[in-house]
């Protein structure tokens, strides 16, 4: 088993930290204010469904197995079947891909994006110098990035040729 970790950059880095910071703050104000207990509702819900969002999406590591290629995040665990990959390959994401739903550096890029060349995807990176694209024989397409990121090439295509 091979197992690598998502780096963040430090463009995330930098915007995790600010917008948490910034959240907090925003919440600590109003629950500073007694006569806006609706503000201070509507602002926690909507932290608890962003923070929630990360939980589910955010790429900690990649890992493969003798069956299935791993996207390890904190609250599940997704598996793409090696039965299931046609090809995978370096590629990094350019600076015109398009993000339609997902997160643009918090805690990583993750979601759906769009690229001119490469067309619709689903991103789970921390880096763009780190990625990689795996095409699924269905037409489907994941951009994954991690640490060592030629080595965990070399190795999917190792085990998608046996």
């Amino acid at each position: 088993m091979m197992k690598k970790r998502v780096e963040l950059s430090t463009y995330c880095w930098i915007i995790s930290a600010l917008s948490t910071a910034f959240i907090c703050g925003v919440f600590l104000y109003a629950l500073q204010r007694p006569d806006n207990n609706l503000a201070v509702w509507i602002s926690g819900a909507a932290i608890i469904m962003l923070f929630f969002s990360t939980l589910c999406y955010m790429p900690l590591s990649i890992s493969l197995d003798s069956g299935s290629l791993n996207i390890n995040r904190p609250l599940k665990i997704k598996s793409i079947p090696l039965s299931d990959i046609a090809e995978v390959r370096l590629c990094p994401p350019t600076m015109g891909a398009k993000r339609i739903c997902g997160s643009g550096g918090w805690f990583g890029w993750y979601g759906w994006f769009s690229e001119k060349g490469l067309g619709k995807y689903f991103a789970y990176y921390g880096k763009a110098s780190d990625c990689f694209l795996v095409t699924l024989k269905n037409g489907k397409k994941y951009m994954l990035g991690c640490k060592d990121a030629p080595e965990m090439v070399n190795a999917i295509k190792e085990k998608i040729n046996q």
